[in-house]
């Protein structure tokens, strides 16, 4: 009798030695499941459907809406192999890549890193299709909300050779006629020197009243000594004049189109000595002459650039002299002539 109870009770233990084995082994196969997916998930996320990827793709001019005003921007979106890959122009600076962007259920999201940003953290976009434009949030440097819109950048592409009209002086050589600073009441000002206009170094940019879509135009200049301003053509591609980027990339040196297009060749630089340019612009095609010798020869400028009025391509816009940088730069003969229809 006391043998049969013993058995019973050693199989009673067996039992139940069962049953805690078998729970403990069920939640450690749950825990493992959970810890995986939660790992691969992070690692490797889910990838969008290739149509939903290719609504996203090609080029976009963007405004960015802060309480106070508008900010232009531009965004490119292209795959390589397999991968979304962005490229993209901020309030200010030159193109250059994003290290995020992606698509995940029908919204798209980037992000600009915060030292690019001037800000404490990176600045994230967020944005999914509506119709046939893009809109969506992204935040201001103090967290303020921000939201955004986009659409598709135009072609531009021109048929036909352009009939040119009568050249126009823009800058009279006397006062500043027909054109405005971009702020008012600055303490520093452009000023005219002995018939040229001077920069005034960290400094309101000037604009000038008319706008125009296509055109040659004719500036001659002269940069000092480390100094730096830009021709901005139609208010939203600058044309660089500097003596203080030998160090940066090629596009950002005198006679590049900023950030995209470098000049070929690079000219010697010249500071103190007048020299000039003589553009061309038709649609998104810019042929670029520096002291009689072409360095861009009718290539095409992606989008806009760093310090642009507006991302309105489609639209004429003015011609404009870039005062925000430092140094001095003359600027004297500033004629334009436009293409007529």
């Amino acid at each position: 009798m006391a043998g049969l109870m013993a058995a019973k009770e050693n199989l009673t233990a067996m039992k139940l030695l069962t049953i805690l084995f078998g729970g403990a082994l069920a939640i450690l196969t749950l825990g493992a499941r959970t810890f995986s997916h939660e790992a691969y998930s992070g690692i490797v996320p889910s990838a969008a459907p290739a149509q939903d990827v290719e609504a996203f793709l090609g080029r976009w001019d963007l405004t960015l809406k802060a309480p106070d005003r508008e900010y232009p921007s531009w965004l490119e979106l292209r795959q390589e192999n397999g991968q979304l890959k962005a490229i993209f122009v901020s309030r200010w600076g030159n193109a250059r890549p994003l290290p995020v962007a992606e698509v995940t259920n029908g919204h798209l999201k980037f992000v600009s890193p915060k030292e690019e940003e001037e800000r404490k953290d990176d600045m994230v976009f967020v944005g999914a299709l509506s119709g046939e434009h893009l809109t969506g949030t992204t935040t201001g440097p103090d967290g303020t909300p921000w939201t955004w819109t986009g659409v598709r950048a135009p072609s531009l592409k021109r048929s036909g050779t352009p009939k040119w009209g009568k050249p126009i002086p823009l800058f009279n050589g006397k006062d500043l006629t027909g054109w405005r600073p971009e702020k008012a009441n600055t303490p520093t000002v452009w000023k005219l020197e002995n018939g040229s206009l001077i920069t005034p170094g960290n400094g309101p940019d000037l604009i000038n009243e008319s706008k125009f879509e296509d055109f040659k135009l004719h500036v001659e200049f002269n940069c000092g000594v480390k100094s730096n301003s830009g021709v901005y053509l139609r208010g939203r591609y600058e044309v660089q004049i500097e003596t203080d980027s030998i160090d940066e990339p090629p596009s950002h040196h005198t006679g590049g189109v900023y950030g995209f297009l470098a000049p070929t060749p690079e000219l010697p630089r010249k500071p103190g000595e007048w020299q000039t340019f003589d553009i061309t612009l038709i649609g998104r095609m810019v042929t670029i002459v520096q002291n009689g010798q072409t360095i861009i020869d009718n290539k095409e400028i992606p989008g806009i650039t760093g310090g642009a009025l507006d991302s309105h391509e489609g639209l004429p816009g003015p011609i404009y002299l870039q005062g925000g940088e430092k140094g001095r730069v003359a600027f004297r003969s500033i004629v334009i002539t436009p293409a007529v229809k």
